[in-house]
Formats: structure tokens, C-alpha cells, sequence
């Protein structure tokens, strides 16, 4: 299971909800194989003064909650992609754009009535 949380400026992202999801996504199917149906995005877009940062308006904050499980070269290669894919794609600097992959155990999600552990998924966790 993979949810991304999305936190920027609602005047620079707010119209660009779309371009952000659909480059984040294919990053998230290259590097960990996630299937295409699978898109979890949540934006948390900020009015002007409510995100503080010595960066520019364009900062974007990306949180990728998963199961445990992925390798350190999964994770590795999913933060190459954010880099040298979407940012570049979304037009914006590396320096404005910061990811953390946040892992939880999959007992500790509770998903469609059950517990994260007894879900069948489609796909495989340990990339």
C-alpha cells in the first residue's frame, strides 16, 4: 500500500494538482511497480504564510506513506526519480522539492474492513 501527501503553495499548485499526481505516480510505478490503478494522492495545499521555508514559492513537500518492506535500493531509486524526473518535469529545482518515505507494518493499516496484513495485494512490497 503506497498514499503520497502532497504539501505546497495553493497559489503556485492549486491549478497544477494533475501534473503533480501523474508525475509522481509514474515514479512511484517505475521505481516500486505500483499498478496503475493504484493512485492514492492527497494535496495539502497552504494558503500564502502558512508554509515557512527558506525556499521559493514552488517548495513542494512530498510524503510517501507505505508498507514496510521496500529495499533501501527501491527507496533509493524512487528518490532518483522525484529528482531527475519530476521536478525537472514540474519545472522546478531540486532544492525546492523534499521527499520522506514514511513506512508503517501492514497490521498497522486498516484497509477495506481488515487489517493491512490480511489484504491480498496485487503487487509485491519487497522491491
Amino acid at each position: 500500500m503506497v498514499q503520497v501527501k502532497v504539501y505546497g503553495n495553493r497559489r503556485v499548485w492549486g491549478q497544477r494538482r494533475g501534473e503533480v499526481s501523474d508525475a509522481l505516480h509514474a515514479a512511484l510505478v517505475g521505481a516500486w511497480r505500483i499498478p496503475e490503478d493504484k493512485r492514492f494522492h492527497r494535496f495539502l495545499l497552504l494558503e500564502d504564510g502558512d508554509l515557512v521555508s527558506p525556499r521559493s514559492d514552488e517548495y513542494l513537500v512530498i510524503e510517501i506513506v507505505a508498507f514496510t518492506g521496500r529495499s533501501r535500493e527501491a527507496k533509493r531509486e524512487l528518490i532518483r526519480r522525484v529528482y531527475d524526473d519530476v521536478a525537472p518535469a514540474l519545472g522546478v529545482p531540486a532544492d525546492d522539492v523534499e521527499l520522506v518515505v514514511i513506512e508503517s507494518p501492514a497490521e498497522s493499516w486498516g484497509i477495506r474492513g481488515r487489517s493491512g496484513d490480511e489484504l491480498s495485494l496485487s503487487y509485491t512490497v519487497d522491491v
